[in-house]
């Protein structure tokens, strides 16, 4: 039974990790560099209203999910060596696993913690806010490009 949902578990995980991959480019490619151009107290204001309007139910539902997917799919290849596509299914898991997940939690989220204890009027939040943009769009950067690496051996493995 499970056998035959494997490609369906493959498609939904291509999806997961493409929207994801798109949320994270957003940010990457403009949504920090707008709010670096903000004055510093309207650029913290806002990433810190970013942060809590993120943890909904949609997104939980793509980005944990999708993460859940991966960890199906890492267990289905460790008894099917014999396919052809197997080889994909572990890249794409592993990337979006470390890449996506474990770089979000290790590196993102602690950052975002900190700066949601930031008040963003003090004039020494200014000196926290440019650590906090380099770090955070460096590790976003990580997080776009596994996201993306990994939607893209989920499409070769159908």
């Amino acid at each position: 039974m499970i056998e035959q949902m494997i490609p369906y578990f493959i498609f939904l995980t291509a999806l997961g990790s493409g929207l994801v991959s798109g949320l994270f480019f957003a940010f990457s490619t403009f949504i920090m560099k707008a709010l670096d151009r903000l004055p510093v107290d309207h650029g913290i204001a806002t990433m810190q209203s970013i942060n809590r309007t993120v943890l909904n139910y949609s997104f939980f539902v793509v980005f944990i999910g999708t993460t859940l997917t991966t960890v199906l799919l890492i267990i289905y290849t460790l008894f099917h060596w014999d396919q052809s596509n197997v080889i994909y299914l572990l890249v794409g898991s592993v990337f979006y696993l470390l890449g996506s997940f474990l770089v979000t939690v290790v590196f993102n989220v602690p950052l975002n913690d900190a700066l949601a204890k930031i008040d963003a009027k003090n004039e020494k939040s200014a000196t926290v806010w440019k650590k906090y943009m380099v770090r955070w769009t460096a590790w976003n950067h990580v997080r776009t490009a596994t996201s993306f690496l990994a939607s893209a051996s989920f499409i070769l493995a159908l």
